[in-house]
């Protein structure tokens, strides 16, 4: 679902229930090479998938990472995260998940708390942000 055009902005979405509804794109690519992906949880096919925070959190940076790959990109290129969380006390499962993803990479990070999500079954969201090295 990526937008044709390589010399303009490129945008790609999924299947996310609220983008069609709220029009926003899942990620954007600007010609610098620099990728915006917007906040994923783990709402996977229109369903949040089952689990705790450190579930939550794997299965949103991977609908972050879906969205990367279809623009040619994988984990390796992401240079900064944001994670949003309903509660303090999941602060150490959802950095567990994000170290254990992102050890090697090392992108700059924050993890904000935050007093709820659309749904309230949320407990995380992530933001990922990444660069196409070498592009004009």
């Amino acid at each position: 679902m990526t937008d044709s055009d390589s010399s303009a902005v490129r945008r790609v979405g999924s299947d996310g229930p609220w983008e069609e509804a709220f029009g926003y794109s899942r990620a954007v690519e600007l010609p610098n090479g620099l990728v915006l992906v917007s906040g994923c949880t783990s709402t996977v096919g229109g369903q949040i998938a089952a689990g705790g925070p450190y579930e939550q959190t794997v299965t949103a940076f991977g609908v972050a990472f879906d969205a990367l790959k279809e623009l040619g990109l994988g984990a390796e290129d992401i240079v900064r995260t944001r994670m949003y969380l309903t509660h303090a006390r999941d602060v150490d499962e959802v950095g567990r998940a994000h170290k254990e993803l992102f050890a090697a990479v090392r992108p700059a990070a924050s993890m904000l708390i935050v007093s709820g999500f659309i749904d309230p079954s949320l407990v995380v969201e992530v933001e990922v942000e990444a660069y196409r090295g070498g592009a004009e």
